[in-house]
């Protein structure tokens, strides 16, 4: 494994095991239930928006090592930024993971993605894509959800 890989695996197994943001809030502006049907991973995810910023996300969820770091790295780099750039980390880590390790990203994708560039060898599994994502597309659905409310 190379020093890189081995950079990465500790990222995810130290995100899985401390999950930023695991637990309900309340006051929240939105929530949204996702589940992976595939392995049975799940996340019921809540947001809170203040200001057009992601004000706090919490979530409750069950599921690999990956699903989980993937919710706890997302909370730690999308709380306090606007919403608009929380939109944009979501499809930044959806174009790393579509990419499948082929590509090499760009100077600004890598700043927009921080630690979650962590899971850039999670593209070449597909299985895997899913739970790599399941909490990032609980919370876009979730802002979406606030803004429309």
């Amino acid at each position: 494994m190379s020093g890189l890989d081995s950079l990465y695996q500790d990222i995810i197994l130290d995100a899985s095991r401390r999950r930023s943001g695991e637990g309900e809030i309340a006051p929240f502006d939105a929530e949204h239930f996702e589940k992976n049907p595939s392995c049975g991973d799940e996340i019921r995810l809540r947001v809170r928006v203040e200001d057009d910023r992601v004000a706090e996300i919490g979530w409750v969820g069950d599921g690999c090592s990956i699903s989980m770091a993937s919710a706890s790295i997302m909370v730690e780099q999308l709380v306090g930024q606007p919403v608009a750039q929380a939109r944009a980390g979501v499809e930044a880590l959806r174009g790393m993971l579509r990419k499948r390790g082929s590509d090499h990203l760009t100077d600004d994708e890598a700043d927009l993605l921080g630690d979650a560039i962590a899971f850039e060898g999670v593209g070449k599994y597909v299985m895997r894509v899913k739970c790599a994502m399941l909490g990032w597309v609980a919370l876009e659905a979730a802002m979406r959800e606030a803004e429309a409310a």
